[in-house]
């Protein structure tokens, strides 16, 4: 049997498929994504995956906020794709969309796991802010509960930087990219964004991606802050180590919170600014506490792992309800008319 795991991440769109003890895994940009029919995505993710539709029996998908429904749910009992509202704070290409259009039509049976926002099962102190965490974030902490940690605090730290905590098994906030730590392209809106929005100059959106410490430097992309990092340039190394402090900040934050609840827990770091050696060191020497490191695939994988247990029968994950139950019989007639096509 085969699952599927699709992380909505912010450049790219990363795929993990379990069969067994097998995990292969690929990614494409959003931006190509966005190109392609939805045809030619089934079949570049059945060819890159080396599977076939009619052996998955379950994709675990994420899609944008998802701060439209608060349930592990079937993604075609969705309303606006499990969105309150399009607008956000974001950039949009079309990816997302495409894949979750892709699966949807495709008659193969997939469940969208949401966001936190306050309508989720989280500390009530939380629901302060309306929005807390996208979905991926969950598939990442669910990766970490399946390694055999029910308490921790995990922060993704990459374009954006997000943390999120899990106490029992059960998550009970998180901080979104535009609340608190930046990221190198995202972050919170200070005082002269919020005058510049304010006359006008630029849209809350355009405040909030281009508030990361990229906006320190001369650089314009990730790429270009890391290559000159890696030269010891002291613009560049500022950037990484203002991350690291303020990832530091916000993972103390959520420990905190733990800690309210008679816990204490590992740290985890995952994302691609969390791969560089220097920001984990910095992390970890602020924290006075060694951090454990997770690779880009974690999401994606974790969200396969989900669907594979929710297919087996969990009736709730990260203390999120699951409201899903394998397809009744007149679905299948449905799911061969779709092949054929």
């Amino acid at each position: 049997m085969a699952f599927i795991g699709i992380d909505h991440g912010t450049t790219a769109m990363r795929f993990a498929l379990l069969e067994g003890k097998k995990v292969r895994t690929f990614e494409l940009s959003r931006t190509e994504v966005a190109k392609l029919s939805e045809a030619a995505l089934l079949m570049a993710i059945e060819t890159r995956l080396d599977t076939s539709r009619d052996k998955i029996k379950l994709v675990g998908l994420t899609y944008s906020m998802g701060d439209g429904f608060s349930s592990i749910r079937d993604l075609r009992t969705l309303k606006n794709r499990g969105l309150k509202s399009v607008e956000g704070a974001g950039k949009k290409t079309g990816g997302g969309t495409k894949v979750f259009e892709a699966i949807k039509n495709s008659g193969v049976p997939a469940v969208a796991i949401p966001g936190l926002h306050s309508e989720s099962r989280v500390d009530p102190r939380m629901k302060l802010f309306s929005h807390l965490t996208s979905p991926e974030k969950l598939g990442i902490a669910y990766h970490i509960l399946c390694l055999g940690y029910e308490n921790f605090v995990m922060a993704d730290i990459s374009s954006n930087t997000v943390t999120l905590a899990v106490a029992e098994g059960k998550v009970l906030g998180a901080f979104d990219a535009c609340i608190f730590a930046p990221g190198v392209q995202h972050g919170p809106l200070d005082l002269q964004a919020i005058r510049d929005v304010d006359a006008g100059l630029l849209s809350a959106n355009e405040a909030f991606t281009a508030a990361g410490t990229l906006k320190m430097t001369p650089y314009k992309k990730r790429e270009e802050l890391l290559a000159a990092a890696e030269n010891g340039e002291e613009v560049a190394l500022l950037a990484l180590d203002t991350i690291a402090l303020f990832a530091a900040m916000e993972i103390t934050s959520l420990r905190l919170l733990l800690r309210d609840y008679g816990k204490e827990g590992e740290v985890f770091l995952a994302g691609s600014i969390a791969e560089v050696f220097r920001v984990r060191e910095k992390i970890s020497t602020h924290l006075g506490k060694e951090c454990k490191a997770l690779g880009k695939w974690q999401a994606a994988i974790g969200c396969a792992e989900l669907a594979r247990d929710v297919f087996g029968g969990a009736k709730e994950i990260l203390g999120l309800d699951v409201e899903w139950e394998k397809e009744p019989e007149k679905f299948q007639t449905y799911k061969k008319i779709l092949r054929q096509n």
